[in-house]
């Protein structure tokens, strides 16, 4: 059942990985400058079309047919600090995916499950009780497994395989969510670094040309605000979703509490 789950996260993973990549993805351009002649904007949308631009290259024209010139563009403008943030981006999205699709497998309908596993339970058909256990998906149903299992042993054996299956269930519930808290935290950090370039490269411009004029700091600045916004922009999904499985979670948790009484206070009752 897990190494099923693992295949399809896996699976999308990589195919989130390539969406992403080929969307943001950027050819290598030359940094030295070199004399043109100076034509019109008209001139140039007429003459030189996009895609024959040898500062374009291929992956660079589909991811702005993709996503469109304005994020491609403000991506390339931001820098080198755009590229850590790409990476975090692409881990939070893989594990998000993942979280979605194990939260979504482990959620049942516990009145119904307890509908009709309890009956078994009180006229003692346990192996019944521990086939329907088995049939069914999820934490609530894995707890109740293990102490079904030792039911020949009386009642505290039961509790403490409960509790020690709910200790197990606990630790693969909680997966995924160390990688969501360091996107959350390094995210704006690397916009806040890429803030400092940028106003340390709008310095350099200012100490170069020993004058202050807007359009000298432009560039620092158009730096320092585009990093900014998009260590904002990954952080704050990522932090909604983080919250969000938190919920599902204590969800779950509060299942195998009332699935485990429940099936106890049953034992004890029919002995």
């Amino acid at each position: 059942m897990r190494k099923r789950l693992l295949a399809i996260f896996m699976v999308l993973a990589f195919a989130n990985f390539m969406f992403t990549a080929i969307a943001f993805a950027q050819e290598e351009v030359a940094e030295e400058e070199t004399a043109v002649e100076e034509v019109t904007a008209e001139e140039v949308a007429e003459e030189v079309p996009f895609e024959e631009t040898s500062q374009s290259g291929g992956l660079e024209m589909f991811a702005r047919k993709i996503v469109g010139s304005g994020l491609v563009d403000l991506f390339i403008q931001g820098g080198f600090v755009m590229y850590p943030m790409l990476l975090l981006l692409i881990w939070g999205i893989a594990t998000i995916i993942w979280k979605v699709i194990s939260l979504s497998y482990g959620k049942i309908n516990l009145n119904e499950f307890l509908d009709k596993v309890i009956p078994l339970i009180k006229e003692k058909k346990y192996n019944e009780a521990l086939k329907l256990c088995e049939e069914t998906k999820g934490p609530v149903a894995a707890v109740m497994h293990n102490g079904l299992l030792k039911v020949d042993q009386g009642t505290d054996a039961v509790e403490k395989a409960v509790e020690n299956a709910g200790v197990i269930e606990m630790a693969f519930l909680e997966k995924g969510f160390i990688p969501l808290a360091t996107v959350i935290n390094l995210a704006p950090m690397f916009g806040f670094f890429g803030t400092i370039v940028g106003m340390i490269r709008a310095f350099s411009d200012i100490a170069a040309a020993g004058e202050v004029e807007p359009t000298i700091v432009a560039t620092g600045i158009q730096i320092a605000l585009i990093t900014t916004a998009a260590g904002l922009a990954v952080a704050i999904p990522m932090q909604f979703f983080n919250n969000l499985f938190l919920g599902m979670v204590d969800g779950l948790v509060m299942d195998m509490q009332r699935g485990s009484e429940k099936m106890i206070e049953t034992l004890v009752e029919h002995k």
